[in-house]
């Protein structure tokens, strides 16, 4: 119970530290590591980095996001001029590849489009995540099947050989069927899981990430 209590404490507290994060409508619940927020915030970016906050927490296994989006009164964008909005931001994105739309439909955002790299899709919900109206996003961006199965296993692993995150004596492991990186093993942090995912993303091909990390906290 106690150790419980630390790490709820700790994450409001975190929370409260963060100067991109307004946790005045947020409450935490926390059961053996495994949090869940609940509440409102007033804009995506805090949604998201409420998480993040939550996520640097020590202890903190895994995090359910569950806030809500309550955009303020004059930051309310109707569908056509946020439609138009997102696609100026991802069109002036020099990652995002051409191809890549946005449609809105109340404040949510769908992202299509095909890209040949993960790191182009994450660019391109990046690109639009901070625009003012946007509640949500969904990423519905293909990543192109263009590589060796095999190699992507072998560049995967190559990278988190160099990661510095990534210690020497590390147990991930990294399997591909098709174009599906698996990735499984132990992790201290959660930065040293986002790295791993990261990589396996970062490979040409890829078009799924399985991720069966363990953080150990």
């Amino acid at each position: 119970m106690g150790k419980s209590k630390d790490i709820r404490e700790a994450i409001e507290a975190e929370l409260a530290f963060d100067p991109l994060v307004d946790p005045a409508n947020i409450t935490v619940k926390n059961m053996n590591g495994e949090v869940a927020l609940n509440g409102t915030v007033p804009s995506y970016p805090q949604y998201l980095e409420a998480a993040g906050a939550a996520r640097r927490v020590a202890g903190v296994t895994n995090v359910h996001n569950h806030l809500e989006v309550v955009l303020p009164p004059g930051d309310y964008r109707d569908d056509p001029t946020l439609t138009t909005t997102a696609n100026g931001a991802l069109a002036l994105n020099i990652t995002v590849p051409d191809g890549v739309e946005a449609s809105a439909h109340d404040g949510n955002l769908r992202l299509t489009g095909t890209v040949s790299y993960g790191s182009q899709r994450a660019a391109a919900e990046l690109a639009v995540a901070g625009l003012t109206g946007v509640r949500n996003i969904k990423d519905d961006i293909e990543v192109s099947y263009n590589a060796d199965p095999v190699n992507v296993t072998v560049l995967v692993q190559d990278a988190l050989d160099r990661y510095a995150l990534v210690a020497d004596d590390s147990d991930v492991t990294v399997d591909t069927i098709g174009n599906t990186v698996m990735l499984s093993g132990h992790v201290d942090t959660w930065a040293e899981r986002d790295a791993v995912v990261g990589a396996a993303w970062m490979a040409n091909g890829v078009v799924e990430v399985d991720d069966n990390l363990f953080i150990t906290g």
